[in-house]
């Protein structure tokens, strides 16, 4: 069923009696109501959305209003344009929005070439969240969460060992055998079948030295140097949804970040 979006009014407020600031630009609030759509499921991860005319008449803005809102979703990764075909919800099973947030690159020759990586389940378990986990993902103490293990490897050498916690109810289900049969990209298992699509993340990043229980799936020397990333990853109204910690073995690859 279709959503009823209020029209967005210069003032800030819509006719369901919400108010947005006053100072909000309305291509602002439009892009606030576009993301609404997304975040309810009214345009599904690679479905269309409606046509620029036909959302300017919808919201009773201009077709260029409309246009900056759009381009602002699109520069965000959220929307994609194609050209004579339109405007498409951005999804992580599409070939260039796979690797968004890997940005792990080979020494020699390009990521491509590797093909995609080999995936080993080490654990998928249910516990109850807390301390760090509980805080990263804005659970209540005593709250279930998943953890999951794995090991990927890129042209038979293992070279990242990930932790990943996850929020236990929105993710009923999964277990390690689904993990292993499934060979796309976890973000697109995500959305498939839960319906949780990740759209930011944050990211820090650190040196450290492998310890004994993380040098043994990576087939490095205890004392190796590994590059520590931990990731928070968020949906569309900005609730968290994944805390991954990635080591990375630095003997083959590098972390690649463009700027701009």
């Amino acid at each position: 069923m279709a959503l009823t979006f209020p029209a967005a009014s210069a003032d800030g407020a819509d006719a369901a009696g919400g108010v947005t600031p006053s100072f909000s630009p309305l291509y602002q609030q439009i892009k606030t109501l576009i993301l609404r759509g997304l975040q309810d499921g009214e345009w599904r991860p690679g479905e269309a959305i409606p046509s620029e005319m036909e959302l300017a008449a919808r919201f009773k803005v201009s077709q260029g209003t409309v246009r900056k809102a759009i381009d602002e979703l699109a520069a965000e990764n959220l929307l994609v344009r194609k050209q004579g075909k339109g405007t498409f919800v951005a999804t992580h099973a599409e070939q260039q929005v796979q690797y968004r947030f890997l940005k792990l690159m080979p020494d020699a020759g390009e990521a491509a070439s590797e093909g995609p990586a080999e995936r080993r389940i080490l654990e998928c378990r249910r516990q109850r969240a807390a301390g760090e986990v509980a805080r990263a993902l804005e659970l209540r103490a005593g709250d279930g969460a998943i953890q999951v293990r794995r090991v990927l490897a890129y042209a038979g050498v293992p070279t990242i060992l990930e932790d990943i916690w996850l929020p236990a109810a929105p993710f009923k289900g999964l277990t390690a055998e689904r993990l292993a049969v499934y060979h796309g990209p976890m973000y697109a298992l995500f959305e498939t079948e839960f319906g949780v699509r990740m759209v930011r993340a944050e990211e820090r990043i650190r040196a450290v030295a492998a310890s004994a229980v993380q040098a043994e799936p990576l087939e490095v020397g205890v004392g190796a140097p590994l590059l520590s990333v931990e990731r928070l990853a968020y949906t569309y109204d900005g609730t968290p949804m994944e805390w991954r910690r990635g080591l990375y073995r630095t003997d083959t690859h590098h972390y690649r970040n463009e700027l701009s």
